[in-house]
């Protein structure tokens, strides 16, 4: 067993990765996406903390958060986002009763400086790309990246794959 410590940092702002069990693709169903902002929703109303980024894949999610001054309690609110969604998904459950939605543990990265912060914005936009899901940010329906083009930060093309091919760039 690893001797795994998180850090936590009144008011903080983090960086948190959540996967499901086993890679299953929970999130390929429109409908799962939606009940699983209903829990942000449900959870940011008992325990506040504001939601800055965010994408949501097949089989995993990326969020920026930050807390409240003060309070630096992101496990407990885990938690309740975790179970809230799981009470609303039918899926298999464990001997033990719990169910197979989400791996046991968590990513938790706090951000250091703005450059962090915007290295991990990035992170999350191109997500959908990297994974192949999409050629551009823009196209995936379950990211922050158009607010975040609407604020300016931004250009609606970017982060598209280049896709000619290099061959094109050559001529005889």
């Amino acid at each position: 067993m690893s001797n795994y410590r998180r850090l936590y940092i009144p008011g903080g702002t983090y960086f948190f990765t959540l996967v499901c069990y086993r890679r299953q693709a929970i999130f390929a169903d429109e409908q799962r996406v939606i009940l699983l902002r209903q829990a942000f929703r449900e959870v940011k109303n008992k325990r506040p903390f504001e939601l800055l980024a965010a994408v949501i894949l097949p089989d995993h999610l990326h969020c920026l958060w930050s807390l409240p001054c003060g309070d630096a309690d992101f496990s407990t609110r885990w938690q309740m986002v975790k179970t809230a969604f799981s009470r609303r998904v039918p899926t298999k459950v464990k001997i033990n009763g719990s169910k197979m939605v989400w791996q046991p543990r968590f990513y938790e990265h706090c951000l250091r400086d703005d450059a962090d912060f915007h290295n991990h914005l990035d992170y999350i936009h191109f997500n959908p790309v990297k994974h192949g899901l999409t050629a551009t940010p823009g196209e995936w329906p379950y990211s922050s990246f158009k607010r975040f083009v609407r604020l300016g930060w931004y250009a609606p093309n970017w982060g598209g794959r280049v896709t000619s091919d290099v061959s094109d760039l050559y001529h005889d």
